[in-house]
């Protein structure tokens, strides 16, 4: 056979293979188009560091539910967060630790602020090692025994910034300025208290929950600190603001409610009328 008539009879083949694929296809609902054009929606959010577990969690429940969808999580501080979605970071949806943040994009019009609503609130608390016993509250810390404290990055970390507020409310910032060890985000302080590397930290009572190996101290009075509320908003250079806008939807539906209160979430909502 000569090789022009091979070829020939190669492209006939594959032309009728190609013919089949599309009626099998179009027997089963799905038009030419649909199989070229079925790659999941991927979402990329932005989330406190904070909301990982909770957040793992919904993500597997939702892409069960939703199999064209695919979620991308990107965790750290709030500020660090809001700083990479200023200088151009492909971002869909930000869901942030504190107000501030969120304020701070929306005055840059970079939020759809019509999407934006609080989801959940937390409490922050003070946590020492669990095996320490002579802590009792947040004044303990001018304790000379008391020789470290870690703090999230107040510039950067929402949970920092409400325990730098807390303790000049309670006016023993200056008494404990110098114990006070910075941290890149609020796991890093949990990690901290229970590797026994600082003898005490402030964090969300939702990080105190997920360790064995600290214990709370003590609560910081809610008017001791800005309200902590977490603020998600659909980017305006989102590539797929409406599947953002979905799982943003489906952030407020009672089954991912269930969730957060697992993890020691409250609703925003009843936060708010506790005030």
């Amino acid at each position: 056979m000569q090789e022009r008539d091979y070829f020939r009879l190669k492209s006939r083949r594959l032309i009728l293979e190609s013919l089949l694929f599309f009626f099998l296809a179009g027997g089963a609902g799905i038009s030419a188009l649909d199989v070229f054009a079925q790659k999941p929606a991927v979402i990329t959010i932005s989330a406190a560091i904070s909301l990982k577990d909770a957040l793992d969690e919904l993500g597997h429940i939702y892409e069960s539910g939703h199999p064209g969808s695919k979620l991308a999580f990107n965790y750290g501080g709030s500020g660090t967060l809001q700083r990479q979605i200023e200088q151009g970071a492909p971002v869909d949806l930000f869901f942030s630790a504190a107000e501030k943040p969120m304020d701070e994009l929306a005055a840059k019009d970079l939020v759809d602020t019509k999407t934006r609503h609080d989801i959940v609130a937390n409490t922050l608390v003070l946590i020492a090692p669990a095996a320490s016993s002579a802590m009792k509250d947040f004044h303990d810390l001018t304790r000379a025994d008391v020789k470290i404290i870690a703090l999230g990055e107040p510039n950067t970390v929402p949970a920092g910034m409400y325990g730098k507020q807390t303790l000049q409310h309670m006016n023993l910032f200056d008494a404990v300025e110098k114990k006070i060890v910075y941290a890149k985000d609020v796991r890093a302080v949990l990690t901290y208290v229970e590797t026994g590397n600082a003898d005490a930290g402030l964090v969300y009572l939702t990080d105190a929950k997920m360790s064995h190996t600290v214990r709370v101290v003590a609560t910081a009075p809610a008017d001791s600190h800005d309200p902590i509320v977490y603020p998600a908003a659909v980017l305006k250079n989102s590539q797929n603001a409406q599947a953002a806008r979905n799982f943003l939807e489906f952030l407020e539906q009672s089954d991912a409610r269930e969730v957060f209160q697992k993890y020691g979430f409250v609703s925003a909502k009843i936060s708010a009328l506790k005030k």
